[in-house]
């Protein structure tokens, strides 16, 4: 133990040295990362300390929303050494959040697209990966000329690089940069020494530092303590930055005693230490940061003047807040809504699911109570209905894999005998063709050929692997990104969405067996949107007969936001309210007849 807290502490004093002995050895080396600068851009870096999970993104992401009259562009760094998250389970790191131009991301991308109203780009997210692949690929090019390639200057090189690229490219005016994981942690070491490098190339003026860190409060003592806050401030001191801001991550807001604490020893005004309470909506943040001076602390600290004009959308913002603060505290209405997955264990799993069933409440007036079902763990038919009887929808989302489909599937069944409002989403669309097809078409064998690399015997393969997809690797079989939908005139789903021509983001790598297509929609089964290439996906569906029975192959969560949610979420909200209605009656009735 005691050589790994040796090794923790010298780390940042020997990358410091070991910088200058480079800039003495190579001088060109600095002039380089000085031509690479655009001289407009100016960067805001947001790291955490204390523990991980506080909530960087949506601090990141509440910063950025401030400053929305400036071009902000996210870029999230993550330390793992996965390329990308695409492979990676959502139980072990949230879910995968899919960009338009088919990038796999980290989940923290939703919070920056709902936040700044942008679409993120794939390159806006670099793993240390996908760093150590670009330095590999170079040095195996020779683009090194010879040189030793070495952890410093050339991992910091490619880092500070991506970021100058970026900024460049966007033409931005606010580079907005989050360090995942802790301060202290081995994996972002390098991410925090190319920030440090980079303050020196671009200047103090251009560069602001804020560090989220944990204000404890013991039960015991019921105070607020700051130990934590100042050892990880210690920790972001001995890597060479000292942060323009501190956000303390507490229950309750901060008292001007602990600020002041903070302050001393954070060497920092105490107007510049901003608290950020546990709230029950993420939307309050930004208004949070507002009211404590975030924004007047960032203008003046890069030297920036925001333009005075009316933001309506702000005020919309504030509107919408108020309305789910209040539902919160004396609903209207309570919606509970099942989702029925594998994945039950972590809810960052379907974060973004959760988020636009918030935005579609907002708008309706309504709060939503989830109630997640674990399908690994439903094995009877009788079970599951007694587990929906008292919910007012069903989602049955995205996943991979055999486990836990059976029970997905037993779940459709009662959504569509029952006639509870159904969304299905990616796998669960076509978990609800395979359903129809056993239980309406007769199909008895009709399943997923997904299963079948588990040694499960597909009969029919009414969901089959895409064309041209075979063999290839794992990564390379998926359709990703943004596709267009051609919706069928008259549909429910051209209804929904008022067109019959829709853009949604897409991550699959199966699809409906056109072999069978012509026989599902016979018993009734429509197929109300498809791709309008000529692979002829099937995209949407839907049964008439049942009051809302909707699947769709794409994830509409993905471009769900709180100013704008996602068409097919408020209309299955309306539905889930029109049976809330329906059950309440009911239940009127048992207890009028309990009476008498």
């Amino acid at each position: 133990m005691f050589g790994v807290k040796i090794f923790y502490i010298f780390i940042p004093l020997l990358n410091c040295g070991f910088m200058l002995a480079r800039t003495n050895e190579n001088e060109d080396f600095v002039m380089s990362q000085d031509d690479s600068y655009n001289g407009k851009t100016k960067f805001i870096f947001i790291t955490g300390g204390v523990l991980s999970g506080l909530g960087k993104g949506i601090a990141a992401a509440s910063i950025g929303s401030l400053l929305s009259r400036f071009k902000v562009v996210p870029v999230k760094c993550d330390g793992y050494l996965n390329i990308d998250p695409g492979t990676m389970n959502p139980i072990e790191h949230g879910e995968v959040f899919v960009l338009d131009d088919g990038g796999e991301v980290d989940m923290d991308f939703g919070h920056y697209e709902r936040f700044l109203n942008i679409k993120g780009k794939k390159e806006w997210s670099l793993t240390m990966g996908k760093v150590f692949d670009t330095l590999l690929k170079s040095e195996r090019e020779g683009k090194y000329a010879g040189k030793t390639v070495q952890f410093i200057p050339h991992v910091t090189d490619v880092i500070k690089n991506h970021f100058f690229k970026i900024a460049d490219n966007e033409n931005a005016d606010i580079l907005l940069v989050e360090i995942g994981g802790t301060v202290g942690d081995l994996e972002n070491e390098f991410f925090i020494e190319a920030a440090r490098q980079l303050f020196h190339i671009v200047g103090s003026e251009n560069c602001l530092f804020a560090h989220l860190t944990y204000i404890p409060i013991p039960k015991g003592t019921k105070e607020q303590k700051s130990k934590p806050t100042q050892m990880s401030i210690h920790d972001l001191n001995e890597r060479g930055i000292y942060p323009d801001v501190i956000i303390g991550r507490c229950e309750e807001m901060l008292t001007q005693k602990i600020k002041e604490k903070i302050a001393l020893y954070g060497n920092i005004p105490t107007k510049n230490v901003i608290s950020e309470i546990d709230v029950d909506s993420v939307y309050e943040i930004p208004i949070g940061f507002q009211e404590e001076g975030m924004l007047d602390i960032v203008l003046k600290k890069l030297r920036i003047t925001m333009p005075s004009v009316a933001n309506q959308e702000m005020d919309d913002w504030k509107r919408l807040v108020d309305v789910c603060k209040q539902n919160n505290k004396n609903p209207r209405k309570t919606l509970n809504i099942a989702i029925c997955g594998k994945y039950t264990q972590l809810e960052d799993s379907y974060a973004s699911i959760h988020e636009a069933l918030k935005h579609a409440a907002a708008h309706l007036n309504v709060k939503c109570k989830f109630e997640m079902i674990d399908t690994e763990k439903t094995d009877t038919i009788e079970e599951i209905k007694v587990q929906l009887a008292k919910v007012d929808a069903v989602i049955v989302p995205g996943g991979f894999g055999s486990r836990g489909i059976e029970g997905k599937i037993l779940v459709v069944q009662v959504a569509r005998e029952l006639k509870i409002p159904f969304l299905g989403i990616c796998y669960g669309m076509q978990l609800a063709v395979v359903e129809f097809a056993r239980n309406k078409c007769g199909i008895k064998g009709a399943n997923t050929a997904e299963v079948s690399a588990d040694g499960i015997d597909v009969k029919d393969a009414i969901i089959d692997i895409l064309p041209g997809k075979r063999g290839l690797p794992l990564g390379d079989t998926l359709r990703k990104g943004g596709q267009d939908v051609f919706l069928k005139s008259g549909s429910l789903a051209a209804k929904i969405y008022g067109a019959e021509l829709i853009r949604e983001r897409f991550r699959h790598r199966y699809e409906v067996n056109h072999d069978y297509v012509k026989r599902i929609e016979e018993h009734g089964l429509v197929f109300s949107g498809r791709s309008v290439k000529e692979e002829n996906i099937m995209q949407m569906m839907e049964i008439p007969e049942h009051p809302f029975f909707v699947g769709c192959q794409f994830h509409p969560e993905l471009t769900s936001t709180l100013l704008k949610p996602s068409p097919l979420f408020y209309n299955l909200l309306k539905m889930a309210e029109v049976r809330f209605d329906y059950r309440l009656e009911e239940l009127h009735i048992l207890d009028a007849k309990n009476l008498r």
